[in-house]
């Protein structure tokens, strides 16, 4: 029976990607799903700065792909609301550009919704290497000490977060956070929670997600049988100049909670790490003169001044592409 308001002709879920003007990653991408997914989807597309030349035929190419243009300078959180706001499916299924499929990891996502528990919010895959190995399986907590310690290679995050669980299901496991490069989540949660987190330009959003949603009583989950293949270095190195100093901004941010002095207390051992990392790679760059040498020294320098900064790490990223004339 139709409910009020509900649009019959929705598809099961939307698929939601954004890519900023690679179509040699997007075009993959694009033809994984139509190959391999079996529930009925529209797909999504922010095409972010994208070329003239190349938006068109991407239109041409795929002409049941909604493309949604994004001509100005926005981060991961607020190209992919760009898109959400205007998904119709039951579910949405948020996946990088980066990534392919190689079954039907969506209807089986979908499928894993009708035994869980009411409250469940998102079930993600696992993230996989082109070679097959394991990437990512879930995310077990990330506390703020984590953070600091992983920027002095103190703490590695373990790949694995269903190792010595007990699965609800089958390979579904629940798990504490998931990867921004795909997964499920209903759309109906997604939006009543407020979607992405724009504050954060790139990373963590998809922590921030995770920690939202566990405290508003929601279940997260990630599908061991379920592979998707995340091909994350396809990214060209010279951005790192302006996403990863946003990044650093962003991870500060979200880790103190609003609070001065635990921003303090985590900026100062993260502030000397980056700094300890800029004086290695200035010698280095010294004693081998190269263009990634001269980016990692650059990218550790622009770390530091965006540790106590009081600008938004979206101002950060704009400021830092300006100086290194990335955009």
């Amino acid at each position: 029976m139709e409910k009020p308001g509900q649009d019959m002709s929705a598809p099961e879920v939307s698929v939601i990607i954004v890519c900023m003007n690679r179509p040699d990653n997007l075009y993959p991408c694009l033809e994984s799903i139509s190959a391999h997914c079996g529930v009925s989807h529209e797909t999504l597309v922010v095409a972010y700065l994208f070329s003239e030349e190349n938006l068109s035929r991407a239109k041409a190419d795929w002409p049941d792909v909604h493309f949604v243009e994004s001509r100005e300078i926005r981060g991961f959180s607020e190209n992919n609301n760009l898109a959400l706001k205007l998904a119709r499916g039951r579910f949405c299924f948020v996946l990088n550009d980066d990534t392919e499929l190689r079954s039907d990891v969506i209807g089986r996502l979908v499928g894993d919704f009708s035994r869980l528990p009411e409250n469940a919010a998102i079930v993600a895959p696992k993230l996989v290497n082109a070679d097959g190995s394991l990437q990512l399986c879930g995310r077990p907590p990330y506390p703020s000490g984590y953070y600091a310690l992983q920027q002095w290679h103190l703490h590695s995050e373990p790949k694995d977060d269903t190792v010595g669980k007990r699965p609800e299901f089958d390979e579904v496991f629940r798990t504490s956070n998931i990867s921004g490069a795909a997964f499920l989540i209903k759309t109906d949660i997604f939006r009543e929670t407020g979607w992405f987190d724009e504050r954060y330009f790139f990373t963590p959003e998809d922590i921030a997600l995770s920690a939202r949603l566990h405290e508003a009583g929601f279940g997260v989950y990630v599908d061991r049988a379920a592979e998707v293949v995340h091909k994350w270095k396809a990214t060209a190195s010279r951005m790192s100049l302006a996403v990863r100093p946003a990044a650093v901004r962003g991870s500060l941010i979200f880790f103190s909670r609003g609070s001065s002095l635990k921003y303090f207390l985590l900026a100062l051992p993260v502030w000397l790490a980056e700094f300890a990392k800029f004086i290695k790679a200035c010698l280095r760059r010294l004693l081998c003169p190269s263009e990634e040498n001269a980016v990692k020294m650059n990218t550790f320098r622009e770390n530091c001044r965006a540790v106590f900064s009081r600008r938004t790490p979206k101002e950060i990223f704009i400021d830092s592409a300006k100086r290194w004339k990335l955009l």
